[in-house]
């Protein structure tokens, strides 16, 4: 029986690692194409800046699950103490930061190269690491994926070793701490009161 457990489990392995190996060279091309697409946007200077934004957001919301890594930087004990009509507030008003924090950095670039490494495998998630070089130096992002319903989506990015959803976790369990829900959500209201970890 012991035997049998063992041959079963290696096979397990053997049809998944192939898998795993396909899955991950994808991600890393996706993220080659989507970063190929927002520097392309960037550097279309016939494009008014509220259309190019619009367009960059269009090409990366499919691979952010937004509302994944808002209710991760909330966490489960703070997001049980919503009502259904400030979760949903919650969410949108945290997506609309999110993407626009992304935004404003995008409004750094000057034709920097960017560098995207193999995707890695850690449990079941992928990490695809990525460097900006500029002036010899290499700024690291790290973008996690998860695998959920609409296939793999990024779920929380890491910024020169800083995590996007650690860093708002503690900005918003600060705040809960202190108060409620509706203290959270007014602070939110206020644009840019609320920040992300600076990519500089």
């Amino acid at each position: 029986m012991k035997a049998i457990t063992l041959i079963s489990s290696l096979l397990v392995l053997f049809l998944a690692n192939p898998l795993w190996a396909a899955e991950t060279d994808e991600l890393t091309q996706l993220t080659k194409n989507k970063i190929d697409q927002v520097i392309n946007l960037l550097q279309k200077s016939n494009l008014d800046k509220p259309t190019r934004n619009a367009k960059i957001i269009e090409a990366i919301d499919p691979i952010f699950d937004f509302d994944q890594m808002a209710k991760l930087s909330l966490g489960k004990k703070y997001w049980s103490q919503m009502n259904e009509a400030q979760q949903a507030e919650f969410l949108k008003l945290f997506v609309v930061r999110l993407q626009e924090s992304y935004l404003e950095k995008l409004d750094l670039y000057t034709n920097e190269r960017v560098e995207v490494e193999e995707a890695q495998q850690v449990k079941s998630r992928v990490y695809v690491t990525t460097k900006l070089i500029s002036g010899g130096e290499a700024m690291e992002m790290v973008y996690k994926f998860f695998k959920g319903r609409q296939g793999w989506q990024v779920y929380d990015v890491v910024i020169l070793g800083v995590s996007v959803v650690q860093t708002y976790r503690s900005q918003f369990e600060g705040l809960m701490s202190k108060g409620n829900a509706e203290d959270l959500l007014n602070k939110m209201r206020k644009s840019g009161e609320l920040k992300i970890p600076a990519a500089n």
